[in-house]
């Protein structure tokens, strides 16, 4: 079963509690900048609650539906052809013509739920991206994107090789498998 969702950040910085000496309010000065990078991500759970896995992809810009046809694609090869259950919002790519045709055809190992608009919060994915918000790019001013892209990454491999944590995020979601 895997879950997949995509989430963006930029120079500007997820404003987070902190601290300072009393009577100093904090400030963060960042750079401005439109430049944007865009993650793709799926948390993947084997039916008997063996492992957990996160594969990612960061990209310049946002998702559309060839570069989500790319990241569908990887991810059938990391898991060698075995099949697979997406779940995923309704995100306008998910639905396109393009991409309906191209699961079509893919039904050999693929089989797509989607998730209800309203319930964003049942994806555990979800919990992935605030959790990398809240630790590795909270508060932070990088310099450029690369920097930010290099933490967004730790961040994803910091979660990706936790299993505990994989499993708390599903199991904040009150789901089970």
């Amino acid at each position: 079963m895997v879950f997949q969702d995509e989430s963006g950040f930029s120079l500007i910085p997820p404003v987070r509690a902190t601290w300072a000496p009393r009577g100093q309010t904090p400030v963060l000065r960042h750079r401005f900048s439109w430049s944007r990078l865009s993650m793709s991500g799926a948390l993947a759970y084997r039916p008997d609650r063996s492992q957990a896995a996160l594969l990612f992809q960061i990209t310049q810009g946002a998702y559309n539906t060839e570069s989500l046809i790319e990241f569908l694609t990887d991810l059938h090869d990391h898991f060698g052809g075995e099949k697979i259950t997406l779940i995923w919002d309704g995100l306008p790519s998910h639905r396109s013509r393009q991409m309906k045709t191209w699961i079509a055809t893919q039904r050999h190992w693929l089989i797509v739920e989607p998730l209800p608009g309203y319930a964003y919060d049942i994806n555990p994915i979800e919990q992935v991206w605030g959790n990398i918000k809240a630790v590795e790019l909270a508060n932070l001013c990088p310099d450029t994107i690369d920097d930010a892209h290099t933490a967004a990454q730790a961040g994803l491999e910091r979660v990706g090789t936790d299993d505990d944590l994989c499993f708390a995020f599903l199991a904040r979601t009150g789901l089970a498998l």
